[in-house]
């Protein structure tokens, strides 16, 4: 293999990698194109054009590896029960082959290392439900009812399946409801969280991290409510910032050490207009001990309302956890957005995880509860049969999923307004630009990095992934 030279520069356009002079050379660089305008998707442009197509006035970007940011735990989407329920109607031999390429990082599957999972029913099972469901004016103190039957139908068998493949995958668990029967209305969707059942919720998040450890699964991460703020879904429940700070300090954090769960704590997990109310959880000092970061959202507000909370506090982890993209799909529009506000501004803005929404829906976009369950939710894949559609958010995740990989570290680099970009270097020592082109016409770029230049080339409304070593970690 031949190694980056820095007394030359290296030329990749659309893949062809050749030395300033015109001789070509054999490289471990690598550019992956998705170009919604022309037949490219998610593809290794290797050899694809010649020296002789060089555009000039090329727009440099200047990477600096000694400014560092966040490590990285991974890129992915939440595995809903609707989305287990449609792998599991697959044939085995077409679910094994999606799972492959969906969690393996070799060839060309596309390496998703993190999920979310809800913790009971979201809005995109059939119908809402908890682990412990009962009978209007029964409760249950003691959990004695508590059971994981439900996910062992669907979810926990997949699970199973995608660690077999990608054994190192982190889970983030997430309610969308209390159990009715702790709530202020005895209904899965809206109401609150009764204050005397405070307690009683917190060994519920332990007998569902503990119940998943018995079947082999570990949950790196909870968030004690999905979107706090939006009691209208189904199932849902409004928690304020006062009673999620309560509830952290005073209960879920002691509750985890009692258990000896070293499970993180993310506060929030809505939307970016209201970076006051993570702030209200982290600036309580007893809530504070207990929580690892603040997860967002981004369908209202600004990603870079996350800069006030890493500012604020520095020591504390950003998450990004949802975004859906609504059927039918605009791969153009999707695209764009999607990777310019999240695989480049949340992580731009601190965000170690990146997640789109559902995994996978059938071609009706079902399973979803009724009284405010999506039904336009487009998964990353449809799934129909054995048959399997690549949706936009499939291919957003995919270039920042196979090649930054849990552990990666954020660097600096130059951006513009029509060559977003973001940059990272792998636990390898690998380079890996993600750039995407919001102008209306093609546009060369140029990629310094110490004493080495690469070149690419990046059509209208397309998405580059670059991925090289430098000199001193190229290897033969």
């Amino acid at each position: 293999m031949v190694r980056c030279l820095p007394r030359f520069s290296l030329y990749l356009f659309l893949g062809s990698l050749f030395f300033a002079d015109g001789g070509f050379a054999t490289s471990p660089v690598e550019f992956w194109l998705t170009d919604p305008g022309g037949n490219a998707r998610f593809e290794n442009q290797a050899d694809r054009i010649t020296a002789s197509q060089l555009a000039a006035k090329p727009i440099a970007i200047e990477l600096d590896s000694k400014a560092r940011f966040q490590t990285i735990d991974g890129f992915g989407c939440t595995l809903t029960g609707g989305s287990a329920q449609h792998l599991l109607r697959m044939s085995d031999s077409a679910r094994a082959a999606l799972l492959e390429e969906l969690f393996a990082s070799n060839g060309t599957n596309i390496g998703m290392s993190y999920l979310r999972l809800s913790i009971g029913a979201s809005d995109l099972n059939d119908r809402a439900w908890t682990y412990d469901d009962l009978i209007e004016g029964q409760t249950d103190p003691s959990l004695s009812q508590f059971s994981l039957r439900q996910d062992r139908a669907d979810v926990i068998p997949v699970l199973k399946q995608i660690m077999t493949i990608q054994p190192e995958i982190k889970l983030m668990g997430s309610p969308w409801s209390a159990p009715a029967w702790m709530k202020t209305e005895y209904d899965l969707r809206g109401g609150s969280l009764k204050k005397e059942h405070f307690g009683v919720y917190a060994d519920y998040f332990v007998k569902y991290i503990e119940g998943m450890r018995a079947e082999g699964i570990s949950i790196d991460a909870v968030t004690p409510q999905n979107e706090p703020l939006h009691p209208g879904n189904n199932p849902s429940m409004f928690m304020s910032a006062e009673d999620q700070a309560e509830f952290i300090g005073i209960h879920l954090g002691p509750a985890f050490e009692r258990a000896r769960i070293a499970t993180k704590i993310v506060c929030y997990d809505h939307n970016a207009d209201r970076p006051d109310y993570p702030l209200t959880v982290l600036q309580d000092p007893i809530a504070n001990r207990y929580v690892d970061g603040s997860a967002f959202h981004l369908y209202a507000g600004s990603i870079d309302a996350l800069q006030q909370v890493h500012d604020a506090f520095p020591s504390k982890h950003l998450y990004f956890t949802e975004q859906w993209t609504g059927a039918p799909g605009n791969l153009a529009g999707d695209l764009a957005w999607h990777i310019n506000e999240l695989t480049i501004g949340a992580t731009r803005n601190g965000c170690r995880v990146v997640l789109e929404w559902n995994l996978a829906n059938g071609p009706d976009h079902q399973p979803h509860t009724d009284r405010g369950g999506c039904d336009r939710c487009l998964g990353a894949i449809t799934i129909d049969g054995d048959k399997v559609t690549r949706n936009p958010a499939y291919y957003v995740i995919a270039h920042a999923s196979k090649f930054v990989v849990p552990g990666s570290t954020r660097i600096a680099s130059t951006t513009s307004n029509d060559l977003p970009n973001v940059a990272f270097q792998t636990p390898q020592g690998k380079f890996v630009v993600i750039v995407l082109n919001r102008g209306h016409a093609s546009q060369a770029i140029v990629i310094h990095e110490g004493d080495d230049s690469i070149s690419a080339t990046l059509p209208p409304g397309a998405v580059g992934t670059i991925v090289w070593k430098n000199d001193e970690n190229a290897t033969e």
